[in-house]
């Protein structure tokens, strides 16, 4: 005899009871008091949770995110000479690479960027023609006015013409025998650069200060996840560089002073005994020292030099060299922790006299934070760029408001841990360039301006920009290269660091993540770490897999949606329930604020692993509570796509 219908959803209910979706005092309830049975088709297969793919580890790149004992990577040494002709403008160049070959492998040929030529009227750039991008309220022009691409004249070695092949930004040059693993060879190059006015956001010059980059051919990195990284330079996404040695020669008008990348060695020769005075002063100060008064450039300024003088630098493990020269730069100088801080900006920049103690306490903050500032000084050039970063070199603009000025100048200096210390590749991930560098910005604006609207403000402009940015159908994977982003501002710059702030403040919390993009920091200090690296680092100091935030973060562009669906508020005989869903493909724990009947207030945190068997999960409370309201994500720090949906009144 069939089974009756009471006895059937008898069973039925004690089934649904046994999984877990039910409270079991709710089964005498009506049905509407019911949860409504959850949408569990594909979410086995299609899990949020479900493990990444990923490069497999070994002992390159081991499975806990660090470097392994056989890690690889090549360096290369510079040294040169380099001519600027103001009249010009024209950069000459001459000098020698010194390329190591450690990797297992043995090389036929080598690659030399040259970025210099998207300024070619006949290259790619020019005929593509891609306009300016929009980064919040700044317009970032990739384009080059003025100037035109690098002439490469001398490609040798040992004497002996190599031959090469143009492709745009890149050379290919053929090796007279090849390259074995272990060996090196010297290559020397000549070449000369008409320079530009505007050089594609990254340099260029004002009248006569000029901000000097990629201005000499330079060696593509060769690794052990791409080979060759020769993707061509078309503006957005910025350099992958290979670590190495540089001594350099600037031969200038006498009149103009010079910074750059590295220690000036030949100081005694190119400043005066009252400038290196006063540097000696700097180097004992933590407030800031006038080098060079605002009277003395005035006064330089209307004071021809004739002649030109050398100034000679040298640097030792990083990964590019650049310079900046003007006839009237004012300098000023201090002391954190024996490293110089310097800043040189003109006259006529009045907010930048606050400039030195704003480097100061960047220095400081990312030092502590992540790891030790590891170069003899930081300094950083107003001038006519958006912003720039170069190793122990940033360019900023000369901003009339300090908060504007303080956000730029800290991330540029931000930026001298990523990517100038922990080398990634922008050029693919400018997540884990711009990024991360966006993130830790914020608690360096924190710190400057304690106490001040703009402090307090600060941590929330990444939430503000997704409501803005993240347009449901158009936004992007991060993952995808910058070449590829129609929003690059958003991707690249504002969603990681809404991304790592929510890691650390709502899954993982402040001093697990802390500590482990320390460890992370420290870890690929001077290397070139992947995506899988980091995802790899995180989870082995923080003890927990996060696939699915990975996932749902950088993977993809998942939304979130998190909902109260029903709630039984309780009775005398049943206990209170509230049926969560995660409505959107993206997941995240919850934050569920209640209050009872008798007025009671409590917030609940659930875990992620709340949505281990599918997008529903049934929250229950106590036996004789009498729920009066629920509220997901009180707090409102998600990115989550309807908020009708988050609360329920009694």
């Amino acid at each position: 005899m069939p089974r009756t219908f009471s006895s059937l959803a008898t069973h039925v209910l004690l089934c649904i009871i046994a999984i877990g979706l039910l409270p079991a005092g709710a089964a005498a309830q009506r049905t509407t008091a019911d949860p409504t049975p959850p949408e569990t088709t594909g979410w086995m297969e299609d899990s949020p949770f479900r493990p990444l793919q990923l490069p497999a580890a070994s002992r390159i790149r081991t499975g806990t995110g660090s470097p392994g004992p056989d890690y690889w990577q090549q360096k290369v040494d510079y040294r040169m000479q380099a001519r600027v002709d103001t009249a010009g403008p024209l950069l000459t160049g001459s000098g020698t690479i010194t390329y190591h070959n450690r990797s297992p492998e043995t090389l036929a040929f080598l690659w030399l960027k040259l970025d210099a030529n998207l300024c070619d009227p006949e290259g790619i750039a020019a005929q593509l023609n891609q306009p300016p991008l929009q980064f919040g309220d700044a317009v970032f022009d990739f384009s080059c006015v003025g100037g035109a691409g690098m002439t490469v004249s001398r490609v040798e070695s040992g004497g002996r013409a190599l031959a090469t092949t143009d492709a745009g930004t890149l050379m290919r040059i053929e090796l007279p025998a090849p390259l074995a693993p272990g060996d090196q060879i010297r290559i020397e190059t000549a070449w000369t650069w008409p320079l530009p006015d505007y050089g594609y956001g990254r340099m260029g010059r004002d009248g006569t200060l000029y901000q000097v980059a990629q201005w000499y051919p330079r060696l593509a990195v060769f690794d052990d996840l791409n080979g060759w990284n020769v993707d061509p330079f078309l503006g957005a996404g910025e350099f992958y560089q290979e670590y190495g040695d540089f001594q350099v020669d600037i031969t200038a008008p006498a009149g103009y002073v010079l910074t750059a990348t590295g220690t000036l060695d030949n100081e005694r020769s190119v400043l005066s005994a009252e400038q290196l005075d006063r540097l000696a002063r700097a180097d004992a100060s933590e407030e800031a020292v006038a080098v060079i008064t605002r009277d003395e450039a005035l006064a330089a300024r209307e004071r021809p030099v004739a002649g030109t003088k050398t100034w000679k630098f040298s640097a030792q493990n990083v990964r590019d060299f650049a310079f900046a020269m003007a006839p009237d730069f004012r300098w000023d100088a201090s002391d954190w922790n024996g490293i110089r801080i310097q800043t040189f900006y003109r006259p006529e920049a009045v907010s930048w006299e606050e400039a030195n103690r704003m480097s100061w306490v960047s220095i400081k903050n990312f030092s502590e934070r992540l790891a030790m500032y590891p170069w003899p000084h930081a300094t950083t050039v107003e001038g006519p760029n958006e912003g720039m970063e170069y190793p122990m070199l940033t360019f900023v603009p000369g901003y009339e408001d300090r908060e504007a000025l303080y956000w730029v100048l800290t991330h540029e200096f931000g930026h001298e841990w990523f990517p100038m210390l922990v080398g990634s590749n922008e050029r693919l991930h400018p997540w884990m360039d711009e990024g991360f560098n966006t993130f830790i910005d914020i608690d360096s604006v924190e710190e400057y301006f304690a106490g001040e609207e703009y402090g307090t403000w600060i941590s929330k402009q990444p939430l503000e920009e997704w409501a803005v940015h993240a347009e449901a159908g158009r936004e992007q994977p991060m993952a995808l290269p910058p070449t590829q982003q129609h929003d690059l501002y958003w991707a690249a710059y504002f969603k990681p660091a809404l991304m790592l702030h929510l890691l650390r403040t709502e899954v993982l919390g402040p001093a697990v993540f802390d500590r482990a993009l320390a460890e992370y920091t420290q870890a690929w200090s001077f290397r070139h770490p992947g995506p899988a690296d980091f995802f790899r680092t995180m989870e082995d100091a923080a003890g927990t897999r996060l696939d699915w935030f990975w996932r749902g973060w950088i993977e993809t562009a998942s939304r979130l949606d998190q909902a109260i669906e029903t709630v039984w508020p309780g009775d005398a005989d049943n206990a209170p329930w509230i049926h969560l869903r995660s409505r959107g493909e993206m997941i995240m724990p919850v934050e569920l604020q209640l209050e009872f009947g008798d007025g009671r207030r409590e917030t609940v945190r659930l875990p992620v692993e709340m949505w281990n068997l599918g997008p529903d999960f049934v929250y229950r409370l106590p036996a004789g509570s009498r729920l009066a309201s629920a509220r997901l994500d009180p707090r409102e720090v998600n990115p989550d796509d309807d908020r009708s949906n988050d609360a329920w009144r009694r």
